[in-house]
């Protein structure tokens, strides 16, 4: 089979995090064309990738690109997104899929009746270490799960004037555009979503119009419960980027500083003494440092090349999504948020807004 045809679309920002990983991956396709509406920008990303063309409209990459990747202001994926699929390609879509519901359904509509592959960029699903904690959970080799936590702290100041100020043009605020990898996750680790809290505060990010801090607790219908706590706030940190899983047999540690999965198992009973030591051991370690991207982005060219449908494809994003918008609405409601329904072993279908 030939080897697919993909161009990347936004050169900046997670698009030149992109960049590293599409190098990994002339073995199953061409980058044929970069895009960019700041054309140094667009050069350089092609000189780097060994790309012959440039353009600075995207409406000119069709006829060079099989499937594209859509790294853009997140208000600009959907009319982007609808331009290329319209056009019979394939869609990587940058997270978040698009900013409204209307606007999901639109692309997911549009790449099901051409047949053609819509997938939503989670990274941190595709990733080694982390496929190896689904694996263990589903496993059950430390029992059942009863408790996930994920903290992402980072300092995440952008310039004035920058797009992602705007809660319109972001679709949120921190919780909507960072923290729907880690919604994501809670799902697809623990199943189904009963209900759940939001609370989020521009306190400490004052550059941000809609919160710069999130906390979100959700419970789910196995009786387990999932935390993320998001900062772009951060001015120091000890947690960075952990996750931390706990089982009835013992807990599940990653932490992206020092790379290493750990398996932290016969804990010490506390006895008034707050003596808690447990055993500890190594299950992974690895050696990359970057975001990982070629893992997620080989799995969409996969599924292109196989008529396979991708594991964050547009149903399962746009009910990630769903349980985001929830916890929003409830949040401004002073209320707990009711998430049935919103699980992935459930008919999207059904939710439609009339």
């Amino acid at each position: 089979m030939q080897k697919i045809r993909m161009g990347l679309l936004g050169c900046g920002g997670m698009g030149g995090s992109h960049q590293n990983g599409l190098a990994e991956l002339s073995d199953i396709m061409e980058l044929t064309v970069v895009c960019d509406i700041v054309l140094e920008r667009a050069q350089k990303a092609a000189a780097a990738l060994n790309v012959q063309h440039v353009v600075q409209d995207y409406h000119e990459m069709a006829d060079l690109v099989d499937a594209v990747l859509i790294s853009l202001p997140h208000d600009l994926h959907h009319p982007a997104g609808m331009f290329f699929l319209q056009a019979g390609k394939h869609v990587l879509m940058e997270k978040p899929m698009a900013n409204t519901e209307e606007e999901c359904l639109q692309l997911i509509d549009e790449a099901e009746k051409r047949h053609l592959v819509l997938m939503t960029a989670y990274p941190v699903r595709y990733w080694p270490v982390i496929l190896k904690m689904k694996e263990l959970v589903d496993n059950k080799t430390y029992g059942d799960v009863f408790q996930m936590s994920i903290w992402t702290e980072q300092f995440t100041k952008y310039p004035s004037g920058h797009w992602a100020l705007s809660a319109n043009r972001l679709g949120g605020g921190q919780f909507f555009s960072h923290g729907c990898h880690y919604v994501d996750l809670l799902l697809w680790f623990l199943g189904q979503p009963v209900r759940g809290i939001h609370l989020g505060t521009n306190l400490g990010t004052p550059w941000m119009e809609k919160e710069g801090t999130s906390n979100a607790t959700i419970t789910f219908a196995n009786g387990a419960m999932g935390y993320h706590f998001g900062t772009w706030g951060a001015r120091g940190t000890k947690l960075g980027y952990s996750f931390h899983i706990h089982c009835t047999g013992g807990m599940l540690e990653y932490n992206l500083t020092d790379r290493t999965l750990y398996a932290h198992t016969h804990i010490v009973d506390e006895k008034a003494n707050l003596d808690t030591a447990s055993r500890t051991t190594i299950l992974m370690k690895e050696d990359d440092s970057s975001k990982k991207t070629q893992y997620e982005t080989r799995h969409f060219l996969e599924c292109i090349r196989d008529g396979k449908t991708p594991m964050t494809d547009g149903p399962s994003s746009l009910q990630g999504l769903r349980v985001i918008w929830r916890l929003y609405e409830a949040e401004q409601a002073n209320q707990i948020a009711d998430l049935r329904g919103l699980g992935l072993d459930e008919d999207w279908r059904n939710l439609r807004k009339a």
